[in-house]
């Protein structure tokens, strides 16, 4: 069943998106072909399937205990750094003009 007009409008408003008339329409048009584009998956007989509540079913060796180890003292974690700063790793700067962050 095609999306209405309203249909997009009222998924719009939802989402606090304003749409001219003209984006309204391509919008319609564009959620319906987006919407047909899962017609192969209906065509699928799935009487009798059931539906999946957890990714592993009832696989039982796919899970196991995590054990607590202790991680690396901060100068273990700073010893090959190329650049440090106090307590931190000192890298490039990607969103200033340049120099060391």
């Amino acid at each position: 069943m095609p999306l209405s007009r309203e249909d997009v409008a009222g998924i719009a408003d939802y989402a606090r998106i304003a749409l001219s008339d003209t984006e309204l329409d391509e919008m319609t048009a564009y959620m319906n072909d987006a919407i047909a584009l899962l017609d192969p998956i209906l065509a699928y007989d799935l009487d009798g399937v059931e539906p999946t509540f957890h990714p592993t079913g009832d696989l039982v060796n796919v899970v196991r205990e995590d054990t607590v180890v202790a991680g690396l003292s901060l100068e273990e974690a700073l010893a090959n750094a190329a650049s440090i700063r106090g307590r931190s790793f000192r890298v490039p700067a990607i969103l200033a003009d340049g120099g060391s962050a």
